[in-house]
This record gives C-alpha cells, structure tokens and sequence, in this order.
C-alpha cells in the first residue's frame, strides 16, 4: 500500500496540485532550462530533457515557451540562473520527506520550507538524514480498469520491469531509471494511459498516519508542493483513502 499514489490520485479529485496554469507552466520552465544546462539541448540525446518536453506539452506549453526555455538552459539566450537543491526533512509522525527545488534565491526558499514544516508539525533536516530511505527508480501507476493483473503483469515484465504492485485501486509498476522509457513505451503500445510516470524517489518503507497527524500531513504536502521554486516532493508516508478525502 503506497501513500505516494494515493496522494498523486487524490490531489487530482480534489484539484489540489497545480490548479493554475502559469504555476504549472513556471515549474515546465524551470525543469526544462536545467535539464538543457545539464544535459545539453538535445532532446534525443538527453533523456530528462525528452521528458520535461513532454511533460510540458502535455500541459498544453506553447512550442516557443519550450524553445525559449531550451535556449536558456544551453546559454543561446540570456535568463535567469537557476540552481538545484534538495531539501530533506521530517513531517508530522516522523515522515520523511525529499524535496526536489529550482531556485534563483536559494536564502529565500529554504527560509520558506522551513518556515512550511515548523507551521505543520515538522522540521527541515540535514542533508543526508532522509535521503537514504528512497531509491530512484521508474515509477508508472496504471488504473486496475485498464488490464487484467495477470495481463499486465506479462507486459511489464518483458518490458524490462522490476514489479508490478498492487495499491486497491491501482497498479504500481516498478522500474530501474534505465528501463523506465522502454517499459512505458510498452505499456502505451499496449493501449493504457498511465495515471502518472515518472521517474522518482521511491521509499523503502512506510509509516502509518491517521486522524490529526493525517491531516496536519497533507496540509504539509499541500503547501510545500504549491510553493513555486519546488519541482517534487517524495515522501513514505500511508494514509488510508478516508483521512486523504477528509483533507
């Protein structure tokens, strides 16, 4: 049973992540002109910036806002400078928490996040104190309407995945980052739409929360993931489907 996909399902019930698009498109941009600064403007050649492409199109990003910000992370046009930071912390009931960030003011938003976590019964932590409790690797969640277990199962596997996991309403697909294109290219060949796909911070384990630190939780998720120079936020959390749509 994963929070993480519980969280990503009810955020999208209840509108919760992203709800304006200029917020939306701000975290595109940053994704993209980083992803060009260090992996170069190829897109072919430079995975994360072949998924942040798409990503933003799929938000419905104009071409020239892409271009543009392409252009800026390879130095062709002048903009604003942008650097990555990690943030690590604790929540309420010692959930661990990993912050992926895009600032151009790395004093402004570590004062924020802090100032995030001590308003909802947590605390910013050093780096290295969570981090250990999550592995990178190919996260895909797929609707259980959309395949037969077993049906599915075949699929992935012989895609290349690691696992396939089942979370009541969903399936979680399990990959190492190098498969993770190979097998959600197989599983849209195969006619599925994935609820989400992306390749993330996976936690080793779960900690249980309910009623008040259930609910001080997701208001801490809720406000660390709207601030704007965040670009994700993983967490081992496991809240039942209840306490999530009570938040």
């Amino acid at each position: 049973m994963s929070g993480h996909s519980k969280w990503h399902s009810i955020k999208h019930k209840k509108g919760a992540t992203d709800a304006k698009r200029g917020k939306l498109f701000t975290k595109f941009i940053k994704e993209i002109t980083v992803a060009a600064r260090t992996g170069g403007g190829d897109p072919d050649a430079n995975a994360r910036l072949r998924k942040a492409i798409l990503d933003a199109k799929a938000g419905n990003m104009p071409n020239d806002t892409i271009d543009r910000a392409i252009r800026r992370g390879t130095g062709a046009e002048e903009g604003v400078s942008y650097e990555e930071i990690t943030y690590e912390g604790y929540g309420p009931g010692g959930v661990a928490l990993l912050i992926e960030s895009v600032t151009d003011n790395r004093n402004r938003t570590v004062a924020e996040i802090r100032h995030m976590f001590s308003k909802n019964g947590g605390n910013l932590a050093a780096a290295g104190a969570v981090a250990w409790l999550f592995e990178k690797k190919g996260y895909i969640v797929v609707d259980k309407a959309a395949k037969p277990e077993e049906e599915l199962f075949d699929i992935v596997i012989e895609a290349g995945a690691d696992d396939l996991r089942d979370d009541e309403d969903n399936f979680e697909i399990i990959t190492s980052p190098e498969r993770f294109e190979g097998v959600q290219s197989a599983i849209k060949s195969a006619g599925i739409e994935p609820q989400m796909a992306e390749v993330s911070m996976v936690p080793q384990n779960y900690v249980k929360l309910e009623g008040g630190n259930a609910q001080q939780m997701l208001r801490l998720m809720e406000a660390i993931e709207d601030h704007d120079d965040v670009q994700k936020v993983y967490a081992n959390f496991d809240i039942d489907e209840a306490d999530m749509a009570a938040a």
